[in-house]
């Protein structure tokens, strides 16, 4: 195998396939990038067996082949040299990479191609687009929310299925939910509820413009995704997923609204003195104010008070700031609204106007 190519296009690329892997063993072929030839494109993938990856870029092919390389390295080297062409030569097991314009040559140690996994089967017929900027927008609205609590793996990924004219994406982790949906119209087939590992969400969040379709295809075991000129498949999580609507309240008898950026500062200036370990605010509004406090053991105390929209009685609220702090940050508007019923129950955070995303958030012990 031997190609040349522009540093700066396959550092890129590179980068995202570094992303991908889980192992850090020089010796595993996990950690090590797949680079093939073929006319005049260099095809790159990643995988860490869950999720796989695969881009390809135009090169200029001097001899058709393929190898793989270890990845951490690889993309430290690519990093390291200057912007400019780039030649590639494989030689018995090593390839050589030499920048044109410095007098330096790099040999990494590869592992023959055949031993790289197989990915498993695109089937093109069976995908269905939506505009990009839409999918993202579900999965910021709900990522956040995700269990990282193995033992319920049920809950370690975004729920996602389409049911009429909508596409629902919905994360909890048993004391919050995020929900989200968008519509789609009947172009789209229905399909069951899945599970998709964040991983591969996350991969798309930062890597996917927001214009443009975005290519979904769902699978029984498997979620693949195109994107430009990415190709993203990932295992599915086998379990089934709570049921998320018997936590959504019909209806809940009082709310206030608070301008977004003033909540979120106070949050952060009172959680410098909150317990770390139950991370434990209290928001108490009254008409007109409301109050964020915190207490830590032995240490100390702080409480800020901020204008807010309310005509109804005295009610103090328990919560963990960061359940209040992350649906805050992703939300954009300059103000949102908090609805409940009693300190005890859930509450629910939408936007102001309210549009299609909410969280609800079940409260802490007031002691």
């Amino acid at each position: 195998m031997k190609f040349t190519c522009e540093r700066n296009v396959l550092l890129k690329e590179v980068a995202i396939a570094q992303e991908i892997i889980a192992s850090k063993n020089a010796i595993s072929i996990l950690s090590n990038i797949y680079l093939e030839t073929e006319d005049s494109v260099l095809v790159i993938r990643a995988t860490d067996i869950k999720v796989n990856f695969e881009t390809r870029i135009p090169v200029e092919v001097v001899e058709k082949g393929s190898t793989t390389v270890f990845g951490e390295k690889f993309l430290g080297i690519l990093s390291a040299i200057p912007d400019g062409e780039l030649e590639f030569e494989q030689k018995d097991i090593n390839i050589v990479i030499r920048p044109r314009a410095k007098k330096i040559k790099f040999q990494l140690r590869c592992i023959a191609s055949e031993k790289y996994p197989e990915f498993p089967a695109f089937n093109k017929e069976k995908f269905f687009e939506i505009p990009v900027r839409d999918y993202k927008d579900m999965i910021k609205q709900t990522i956040f929310a995700v269990s990282d609590d193995e033992t319920r793996y049920f809950m370690n990924g975004v729920f996602f299925k389409k049911e009429g004219d909508k596409m629902i994406m919905v994360a909890t982790d048993g004391r919050r939910l995020a929900y989200a949906e968008k519509i789609t119209g009947e172009k789209v087939e229905d399909f069951g509820g899945v599970i998709i590992p964040p991983k591969i969400l996350g991969i798309l969040m930062r890597r996917a413009g927001d214009e443009g379709l975005i290519g979904i295809s769902i699978t029984d075991k498997n979620v693949f995704i195109n994107f430009g000129s990415y190709k993203l498949s990932s295992v599915l999580i086998d379990g089934q997923f709570p049921n998320y609507q018997r936590v959504i309240p019909e209806t809940q008898e009082y709310s206030f609204t608070v301008n977004r950026l003033e909540t979120l500062e106070a949050l952060k200036r009172v959680s410098l003195l909150v317990e770390q370990k139950s991370r434990r605010v209290y928001m108490g509004v009254a008409p007109g104010l409301m109050s964020v406090s915190s207490e830590e053991s032995d240490i100390g105390n702080a409480k800020e008070e901020i204008p807010c929209k309310y005509d109804g009685e005295e009610v103090s609220i328990a919560l963990n700031y960061r359940y209040i702090e992350e649906p805050f940050k992703v939300m954009e508007g300059e103000e949102i609204s908090v609805y409940f019923t009693e300190a005890s129950k859930a509450i629910t955070i939408k936007p102001v106007p309210e549009k299609d995303f909410f969280h609800i958030v079940m409260p802490m012990n007031l002691d």
